[in-house]
């Protein structure tokens, strides 16, 4: 019994001890499997928690890449500037107030907003304070962190600032960037991968405390700057368009005024703006208050409600590309271009224009309302006669028109290289005949009225009547560069195709010329340059009001066109709203001062001695008889005036090189230190070219006729760039504008 006793108890404590084996087994098994999930499954997790803990890993933000523009001006750059964040777990009761203060009074901060937000932050190791904080706050703050002995809780690093030099230069052409450093809009946002650089980093080792242990593991890693743009715009002929449309947007109160100017022979965009504009420095501020005041008295309901966020989104579109206008007469120029290419019309084509014609039970009238007689191809242009141009339309037939219509480019894209182009739709910009073209919209369509064309586009067909027929891909960036400086890419002028013949082409151009000599584009005639141009006036249908639309596109020089303008004036108010008077003389003055500027040399006829200009020869330290000699030396008429007892000429005004008119007033100064004389700027509004010459030499000033310089009694001085009663030295220039408002209504 004892024996089997002891049997039964060792059976028992062997499976005790078996039992105790298994679940030992089982336990290790657990034990095992749990490590080998943690290390292999979860390892990458838990290594990168456990070097977050142990490792300060620091964002070097990247500079952006340089917006330049054609001759390597800084359009757009990165400057240096720093960020301010700090250890919010670090903040404790004893050092909080000194926190507090130090920043809130060296970043200007709302001290209960910035407590608010470390409360929110307390267990987390790093909080952003502030950005883009310039140098003088930066060494403010710096040195208020360390006289607080705050090293531990309160950081700063380099960061990044998108800077714009010019302010509102070109602003709807480059955009801006966001908080982020993001482009938002224009070439920042179309080329913001190419821009945007690549960070950098810096790991160092940091106690349970986060602060960095002495003499610890550190690894730095190098901000990439991001690739740089060339552009084709040049800041000094952006300035003369942005000048000009500022001036006519103010004298026409219009709502929108687009201008670009463009390279005839490439397609590159030499300038492109509309106005209102913006700062780039400050986008979200509403440059122009009218902007404001109209969406709140025209706006839809919700614009009504927030008529300043409407204000800014409209300020920031580039309208230039983006919308679309009916172009008026303007297109009466590409309807006669392939009307002549297909042999419909030619130069002896004739047509008795009556001032009425009757297109499917409706009746289009002509600005003339008693007609301009017998006319031709020439002098549809020239006289811009509606009548003929619904005539020329019918010959060619929907088909025919609308093979011109979409070869100039208007029912698709230009496919320029920035955001938001506009997107031409059947039926909506334009009739289609495999949809429906009826023999009402072929009328409308023939002088410009029911169709829908950007800016742009127009430039850039106008482009190809200028270069001989061929129509070019615009583009606005000339070179991608690397953060070397070294090119990445380099564009080429691309022909999208041929759409007249040179011949075509020539001969059109010589009557938009005549347009400008001798029509409804005079006000935007340039003497010696030879301006080749179209008007055009519409009519916004659809609007509340009778709201109107003036334009000029136009190129030149005739003979070598370098650049192709157009300028558009949306809803001008008062009385003179056709683009003859009020858009054309824009255009004049862009032209002038940019081909002066690009120093092409004008070509005077014999008939435009009048207002002929060259740069005053230099005189300086010749005799006075050596300084009349040699001012007439090139058979011009300078009216020579001699002050002081002197024999040598010391100085003089004009001073060397300025452009002078070759009739106009020359003053010698013949001892140092005499008194300079003066003259009273007269009041030339209103007076004809003969009349404000006249006034200009009497007053000893001379004056530098711009626009029309026709001698017509109708042709008048309406502005002048320095004000009347102006106190100047003798023999100063005064540039006066002229223009008439007989025959350019349209």
């Amino acid at each position: 019994m004892k024996k089997e006793e002891m049997k039964s108890t060792g059976l028992a404590a062997r499976r005790g001890v078996l039992v105790l084996i298994v679940i030992a087994v089982l336990a290790f098994t657990g034990c095992f499997g749990r490590i080998a999930y943690l290390t292999i499954v979860k390892g990458n997790e838990y290594r990168e928690k456990a070097e977050a803990q142990q490792l300060s890993d620091t964002t070097i933000s990247a500079a952006r890449g340089t917006i330049y523009d054609a001759n390597g001006n800084v359009l757009a750059q990165s400057a240096s500037v720093w960020l301010c964040y700090i250890n919010p777990s670090k903040v404790t009761e004893k050092n909080r107030t000194k926190v507090l203060n130090v920043l809130s009074d060296a970043l200007d901060l709302d001290v209960v907003d910035l407590a608010r937000r470390i409360d929110q932050n307390a267990s987390y190791g790093y909080l952003k304070i502030k950005g883009e904080i310039e140098y003088q706050d930066k060494t403010d703050l710096i040195a208020a962190v360390r006289e607080n002995k705050l090293t531990d809780v309160i950081f700063v690093d380099p960061d990044t600032k998108r800077y714009y030099p010019n302010s509102s230069l070109a602003s709807t052409l480059i955009g801006f960037t966001g908080t982020d450093g993001n482009g938002l809009y224009g070439l920042e946002y179309l080329y913001d991968q190419t821009l945007t650089g690549t960070n950098g980093r810096i790991i160092t080792a940091k106690d349970s405390y986060q602060l960095e242990l002495d003499n610890a593991y550190e690894v730095a890693y190098e901000a990439r700057q991001g690739n740089s743009l060339v552009l084709t715009v040049n800041n000094e002929i952006q300035t003369i368009l942005e000048n000009a449309l500022e001036t006519a947007l103010a004298d026409t109160k219009a709502r929108n005024v687009y201008g670009i100017v463009m390279d005839t022979k490439t397609g590159a965009i030499l300038a492109m703006a509309n106005l209102p504009d913006y700062d780039l420095n400050d986008p979200f501020n509403v440059l122009y208050p009218q902007l404001t005041d109209y969406f709140r008295m025209n706006g839809t309901d919700s614009e009504k409600e927030d008529p300043v966020a409407a204000a800014r989104v409209e300020q920031w579109k580039n309208k230039s590309i983006a919308d679309f206008y009916y172009p008026g007469s303007v297109f009466k120029v590409f309807l006669v271009s392939g009307a002549y290419e297909e042999g419909v019309i030619d130069e002896t084509t004739t047509y008795d224009c009556v001032g009425t014609i009757n297109i499917a039970d409706r009746t289009i009238k002509d600005f003339n309302p008693t007609g301009h007689g017998i006319e031709t191809p020439r002098t549809l242009l020239v006289n811009s006669c509606n009548t003929f141009a619904v005539t020329v339309g019918r010959m060619m037939g929907q088909e025919l028109y609308f093979k011109y219509f979409q070869a100039f480019g208007f029912t698709e894209r230009t496919g320029v290289d920035l955001p938001g182009e506009g997107n031409p739709v059947v039926g909506v910009t334009y009739h289609d005949p495999a949809v429906s073209f009826t023999l009402s919209d072929l009328a409308s369509s023939s002088f410009g009225q029911s169709i829908n064309v950007t800016p742009l586009q127009i430039v850039t067909a106008v482009s190809a009547i200028g270069n001989g027929g061929k129509l070019m891909q615009p583009y606005v960036v000339a070179k991608i560069l690397d953060s070397e400086g070294n090119p990445i890419s380099v564009t080429q002028p691309t022909v999208k195709r041929q759409v007249i013949s040179p011949s075509t082409a020539s001969t059109v151009a010589s009557w938009m010329e005549d347009v400008v000599k001798d029509g409804t584009g005079k006000n935007a005639y340039v003497a010696g340059y030879h301006v080749a141009g179209k008007t055009g006036t519409s009519e916004k249908i659809g609007s509340k009001d009778n709201t109107y639309i003036g334009s000029f596109a136009g190129f030149a020089p005739l003979s070598d066109p370098r650049i192709s303008v157009v300028v558009i004036i949306d809803e001008p108010q008062g009385a003179n709203y056709s683009g003859g008077v009020i858009a054309a003389p824009v255009a004049g003055e862009i032209i002038e001062k940019t081909l002066t500027y690009l120093g092409v040399e004008p070509a005077y006829e014999d008939g435009e001695f009048a207002v002929k200009t060259a740069p005053v020869p230099s005189v300086t330290g010749m005799s006075v008889e050596e300084a009349k000699a040699a001012l007439e030396a090139e058979g011009y008429d300078y009216t020579v005036r001699v002050i002081g007892e002197g024999s040598t000429v010391v100085s003089q005004v004009p001073n060397a090189r300025i452009i002078t008119p070759v009739n106009g007033v020359v003053v010698l100064y013949t001892q140092n230190n005499i008194e300079k004389e003066t003259s009273v700027v007269p009041d030339f509004t209103g007076l004809t070219v003969s009349q404000a010459n006249r006034a200009a030499i009497g007053a000893g000033i001379n004056i530098r006729i711009s626009g029309s310089a026709s001698q017509e009694s109708t042709v008048v001085a309406y502005k002048q760039d320095i004000a009347e009663g102006e106190t100047v030295e003798s023999g100063s220039v005064v540039t006066v504008s002229f223009r008439t408002t007989s025959g350019v209504h349209d």
